[in-house]
């Protein structure tokens, strides 16, 4: 049995999400809702659930503020949200998901599943942890890519993001230049290492230059260049959990 609380200043939104999770996700128990920040406070601390879903833009204090003033964290964080500006800030806080109201039905079942697999999470957080700890010795380091009869040498911390073209990868750079290599982009993925990530089939991206992660209109990334990259959804689970990391 996971155990929820559920806080938003929005007397339907809570009414609505309490309905879909009664209806499809039956190992769910909704223990208490509160529209009043500061009550839930007090709430969270003394029943400590195993789950909290958590409105950002709240009347007196937000859904940031509130986990600041927590004494008790130690919950699976879901981020609720009108609107997709917040996501980059709730994985920082270890949100395990940044759900869009109105909520839909299967991305709740899908964030519940995640929470219901937590003990395997926890050897991948491992995992991720190490990876992460490696980014800044390996992406200090140059790669050689053959173009055009010559061989580059490049820093990988002036690519923000690489795009499959056949038996070819089109580099995209900080300098707002670009440059197409005659390498294929799983060889490439292989030799780039643990400082970017393949969100899509067709495309990697340097971990680092990630600015927003947008869960609408389907899920896609903002580099700090302003450029977008699409997120298949066989790789937002994993992307969301290296962010989170």
């Amino acid at each position: 049995m996971i155990r929820v609380i559920i806080v938003d200043d929005e007397t339907n939104a809570i009414k609505n999400l309490t309905w879909e999770i009664e209806k499809f996700c039956k190992d769910v128990k909704v223990l208490d809702s509160f529209t009043d920040p500061v009550e839930a406070v007090s709430a969270i601390n003394y029943l400590k659930p195993d789950c909290v879903f958590l409105d950002v833009e709240m009347p007196g204090m937000d859904g940031f503020e509130l986990l600041h003033q927590l004494h008790f964290r130690n919950f699976d964080l879901i981020i609720t949200s009108a609107y997709d500006r917040y996501a980059l800030k709730a994985f920082r806080e270890h949100a395990v998901d940044y759900l869009l109201k109105p909520v839909d039905s299967d991305d709740l079942v899908q964030a519940l599943d995640r929470i219901r697999s937590h003990k395997e999470r926890h050897g991948l957080g491992t995992m991720i942890k190490d990876m992460m700890l490696d980014i800044k010795e390996k992406e200090s380091k140059k790669i050689a890519l053959s173009m055009a009869g010559k061989t580059c040498f490049i820093e990988k911390n002036d690519i923000l993001y690489c795009k499959s073209d056949g038996n070819y990868s089109e580099l995209f750079f900080s300098n707002h230049k670009k440059e197409l290599f005659t390498i294929r982009l799983k060889e490439l993925e292989e030799i780039l290492g643990s400082g970017f990530f393949r969100v899509h089939n067709s495309y990697i991206v340097r971990l680092a230059s990630i600015k927003e992660f947008v869960n609408q209109d389907g899920a896609h990334l903002t580099l700090s260049d302003g450029s977008t990259v699409p997120i298949s959804r066989s790789k937002k689970s994993e992307l969301l959990q290296i962010l989170n990391s």
